[in-house]
């Protein structure tokens, strides 16, 4: 994971002040979470978990694009309950070698030590699954995005599945009518695909998830014929036809890699799209339409993206009595 982590809650927290766009709530946010959850019991939360990101960001700006990942991996299967983070037993698979988390999912360990920190002011009272969700949302911030409210209150699932985190989770080289359809089955919308696919914005993918768009498109032994010839040759010199090549990194925007912006619906709109599954958005009318809305109007994604991630964030969510608060996010309490 690149650099060792260490608390920085007692450190001074350097930043300036950050001129947040707000985005309104979610409308039919779930009743039992509540954006005022832990004022009383953990009144510390949000400023320690904002610490705790930024130490990880400050030594490795990629992690913006790993936590958000990692919040999105977590809800998308069976909801949001820090079952990405449950680590592998004797006798259980989770979801951290599921194949579309292994060697690819990040930043465990900041998650772990976030955790650590809120359990020396607050133990036993807040959630994994809340910490990943705020964590999220300030990975956004520092990366230049939008700040939207988090509702709190989740509780941490006791169980994981590595067969569902396979099954469920959109793959970069499935047609997008399945993964709309992986969407509407979670409550989602065409909409909240276009809106969150715009989180590829920052962060790299791996050559093995769009090569044969460069060399095999759809078993044609030829190039994606929309992809940009100019974009199709530095690519093909990134990620060249042979396996040792495979876990190579290309940004994902290589216009704004870190910076999050509207640039990713540009990169579509002038076919140099990264994965088959963000270029296909252009061959839908409906999705077709909203990328070019995005691509020219900033205020109008971040206000969008912010309310997909609290629709998000909402998703399976266990409150009251269901779950747990695990004392460490990667196993579940004895």
């Amino acid at each position: 994971m690149g650099h060792k982590l260490i608390s920085y809650f007692s450190f001074p927290f350097l930043l300036g002040l950050h001129l947040y766009t707000f985005v309104s709530p979610f409308p039919f946010a779930y009743s039992q979470l509540d954006y005022r959850f832990y004022d009383r019991s953990c009144p510390r939360l949000p400023t320690i978990v904002k610490y705790g990101v930024w130490a990880a960001y400050k030594n490795d700006t990629r992690i913006a694009a790993s936590l958000l990942r990692l919040h999105f991996h977590d809800c998308f299967v069976n909801g949001c309950d820090a079952s990405v983070l449950l680590d592998d037993t004797e006798d259980f698979k989770g979801e951290k070698n599921a194949f579309p988390n292994r060697n690819s999912a990040r930043g465990y360990e900041v998650i772990d030590n976030i955790k650590a920190d809120v359990e020396r002011f607050c133990p036993s009272t807040v959630s994994c699954v809340d910490i990943l969700t705020l964590a999220a949302k300030e990975a956004v911030v520092l990366a230049g995005g939008p700040f939207w409210p988090v509702m709190l209150g989740r509780r941490d699932g006791i169980t994981a599945s590595q067969q569902a985190a396979n099954e469920q989770l959109p793959s970069p080289i499935e047609p997008l009518e399945n993964i709309t359809a992986k969407f509407t089955s979670k409550g989602l919308d065409l909409k909240d695909v276009v809106v969150l696919s715009g989180a590829h914005t920052i962060g790299y993918a791996q050559c093995f998830t769009f090569k044969k768009r460069l060399f095999n498109f759809q078993g044609s032994g030829k190039p994606d014929p929309t992809l940009d010839a100019s974009a199709l040759n530095s690519l093909q010199s990134m990620c060249p036809n042979i396996d040792s090549s495979n876990r190579n990194l290309v940004p994902l925007d290589s216009a704004s890699t870190y910076r999050f912006d509207n640039m990713y619906y540009t990169n579509l709109v002038n076919n140099i799209g990264l994965l088959e599954s963000d270029q296909a958005l252009m061959r839908d009318p409906k999705s077709a339409a909203m990328v070019n809305s995005y691509s020219t109007n900033s205020y109008l994604f971040w206000n969008d993206f912010g309310t997909s991630m609290a629709k998000l964030g909402n998703l399976g969510v266990l409150t009251g009595k269901k779950g747990q608060i695990r004392n460490k996010c990667g196993s579940v309490n004895l």
